[in-house]
């Protein structure tokens, strides 16, 4: 992979994971009425909460992540004109 490519795909990550923070923050605040989820660590917040927002952050991260990743390749499709 060419030093660009690698740069672009950073980036697109780095972009990827800021988009997935916001969007599940926002989702979280609405589903729960607060402003932070708890962490794996507060011994003040529940099991079942706990693995709920640890659940509901994996899924929008891995959604976000496949979304970036798949216009990303079809952008590179139609700049280069490969098939497949």
């Amino acid at each position: 992979m060419r030093s660009v490519e690698k740069a672009v795909s950073l980036g697109t990550s780095m972009l990827s994971a800021a988009l997935a923070a916001a969007l599940f923050k926002r989702v979280w605040k609405v589903a729960a009425g607060e402003d932070d989820a708890p962490d794996a660590d507060d011994l003040e917040r529940g099991w079942a909460e706990v693995l709920v927002a640890a659940m509901v952050q994996g899924a929008i991260f891995g959604l976000v992540k496949a979304a970036v990743h798949r216009a990303g390749a079809q952008a590179f499709r139609r700049r280069s004109g490969a098939t497949g």
